[in-house]
């Protein structure tokens, strides 16, 4: 959603994003489970295994339980059938919501996603009703530091950044998906400190809402993200400065 990183900095100091540490590291479990059945249990020949373990480490989950979740993976046989898709709607005033899951259960999940919407303020749509708003892309935060963000910005166009967003010194890198793994790795063998890096569907436009309306869509994406099936939640909603402050405060 516009203004990603400010949203992932303000839930991150109220401890949304960490409040069900068990919650997280049975997503991040599935989400290493789909890659190894999509693509095998070697990292070096998958890359959506290489960045579900990034992931992974970056939220400490313990090496030997990355393992774990790889091998039983691989083992086949074991565990629970995990469906991926994708639920469109809503929010609050209009903004677009989408939710990616992963689930073993899809009437359960819809009827959980369709409950979060509805309490939230928001609509659950039809397949499509607001996918043609955003594009798939890589996203890789880097935190600039003393380094000229400017500097990184023309570095990132160089070694193949289709857009560079700067704000205060976060400077978040736009890619193909195609091109993301060889830009963020270039731009960390440079020395760079790169905070986060995933593939993310990123809205073509966003839409500003007032404060009041902005909040319930962000506590609306919160309830969704707490959901045990959903892996992500994207918006084109445009978060202004008054709206982050009051759910900071909240």
């Amino acid at each position: 959603m516009s203004g990603h990183s400010k949203w992932a900095q303000i839930k991150r100091s109220k401890g949304v994003a960490d409040v069900k540490r068990g919650q997280a590291f049975t997503k991040l479990g599935r989400e290493l489970a789909v890659a190894v059945r999509e693509g095998g249990p070697l990292p070096d020949a998958n890359a959506r295994l290489r960045l579900a373990i990034e992931r992974a480490r970056a939220a400490n989950m313990p090496a030997d339980t990355i393992d774990r979740a790889i091998k039983r993976a691989a083992g086949g046989g074991e565990g629970v059938s995990l469906d991926e898709v994708v639920y469109e709607g809503y929010g609050p005033g209009g903004a677009a919501v989408m939710v990616e899951v992963l689930t073993d259960n899809r009437n359960r999940t819809v009827a959980e996603v369709r409950n979060a919407f509805s309490r939230g303020g928001g609509s659950l749509g039809e397949s499509g009703c607001v996918a043609w708003l955003f594009d798939q892309r890589g996203i890789v935060t880097i935190d600039a530091g003393k380094t000229d963000p400017d500097e990184i910005s023309l570095k990132a166009i160089d070694l193949g950044a289709d857009d560079v967003r700067v704000e205060d010194t976060t400077v978040e890198v736009f890619t193909a998906p195609a091109d993301f793994e060889a830009v963020r790795t270039a731009l960390e063998a440079d020395g760079l400190s790169v905070s986060d890096a995933e593939i993310a569907m990123v809205p073509k436009t966003s839409i500003a809402l007032g404060a009041r309306e902005a909040g319930s869509t962000m506590r609306l994406i919160e309830r969704l993200e707490d959901l045990d099936d959903v892996q992500k939640v994207y918006s084109n909603l445009e978060i202004s400065e008054e709206a982050l402050a009051e759910y900071a405060a909240s």
